[in-house]
């Protein structure tokens, strides 16, 4: 079987490695004459891409997608759009001396021993390269999207010990993006920013949370009992690497509490009064806002030694080397907003197909 693919009507197939020539996805069910906003797609790949900001790795790409088929004068044709993402800025003899290593937390040999074969530039399918052509098709879906009038947004929550407690409902959106953290509150984001440079300058890595809000879905969007939102919600998270952690509405909280504190009583309309469900009911959209958290474990290439085994089984010592990022929350912000509205885009498109 193969795991390349996201969707049922919105399909989305990737392909690449980090140190290949190329990065790319071919978006099959894509609507025919829908106009491209080249600006929004390419506004999306400069918030991912790489060497952004000191908190970021050094590696430099341009990250501009080359459309070869689906696209005429501007507007998608119905046909499979597919577009690559040119590497340009690699340094495959870093990785010459982890040719026989496997590095902790790393892919190295799980890929190995379910394939038999690695490559080991930058973790060749396994890095975190190969999602920028998800932001690519994410950033499409989000102006089909944009057009039903939902509007998603997604902002660093936690680094490290260190958490912005603040509403989602209350972030205003214009304020991610004004710090190199994206994080909406600027004090919290400012301390932020010096933890990620202070294991920066040691070698270490920091983990953080990413939350996620997503306004305008109207009740119906999801698929019992199999294709639920929250379920299809993890399913796209969880693919993201580094990703240890997925909860919708109030989460985890919720099993500290009692029913009575917990139901969101009806009003008329079909709104609720509160939301602890994070807008989903049964698995189902019911018209309020989704927001959910997703929890990201450090990076696990360091530039301090660390203990492994090679090939042979042997016992090794060892210190990475490469460019990589200290934190990964703050460029994963537009990946998690990417894999949101590719699962909303493909769950709408059912909706209407059902209907």
């Amino acid at each position: 079987m193969s795991a390349n693919s996201l969707g049922h009507l919105f399909r989305v197939t990737t392909f690449g490695e980090s140190h290949g020539k190329a990065v790319g996805a071919v978006i099959d069910g894509m609507p025919a004459g829908i106009y491209l906003d080249m600006d929004a797609i390419h506004k999306q790949m400069s918030r991912r891409r790489p060497g952004q900001s000191d908190l970021s790795t050094t590696r430099r790409e341009d990250d501009i997608p080359e459309f070869i088929s689906g696209l005429f004068e501007g507007k998608t044709t119905g046909a499979p759009l597919a577009f690559f993402i040119p590497n340009k800025d690699v340094r495959s003899q870093d990785y010459d001396a982890l040719r026989e290593i496997y590095r902790p937390g790393h892919a190295d040999y799980t890929y190995e021993q379910k394939f038999g074969i690695r490559d080991h530039r930058g973790g060749g399918r396994s890095s975190a390269r190969t999602m920028a052509p998800w932001v690519c098709a994410g950033a499409i879906a989000a102006q089909i999207l944009k057009e039903l009038g939902v509007m998603i947004y997604a902002y660093v929550s936690g680094v490290g010990t260190l958490s912005m407690e603040k509403d989602p409902m209350e972030v205003v959106p214009a304020d991610i993006d004004k710090n190199a953290v994206r994080c909406p509150d600027p004090a919290i984001a400012a301390q932020m920013a010096e933890s990620i440079l202070q294991v920066k300058e040691a070698g270490d890595s920091l983990g953080g949370v990413i939350t996620c809000v997503a306004k305008g879905i109207p009740a119906g969007w999801g698929e019992p009992q199999f294709g639920k939102l929250p379920a299809q919600l993890a399913h796209a998270m969880m693919s993201i690497n580094a990703v240890k952690g997925f909860e919708i509405g109030e989460g985890f909280a919720l099993s500290t509490k009692k029913g009575s504190e917990t139901n969101d009583a009806f009003e008329e309309g079909g709104k609720t009064s509160s939301n602890h469900s994070g807008g989903v009911l049964g698995g189902i959209s019911n018209g309020m806002p989704l927001y959910f958290r997703v929890a990201f474990k450090p990076v696990s290439t360091l530039r301090i030694e660390q203990q492994s085994i090679n090939r042979s089984g042997e016992a090794v010592v060892f210190q990475a080397d490469g460019r990589h990022d200290p934190c990964v929350v703050p460029r994963a912000v537009p990946i998690v907003e990417a894999m949101t509205a590719l699962v909303l885009i493909d769950l709408y498109l059912l909706q209407q197909a059902r209907r």
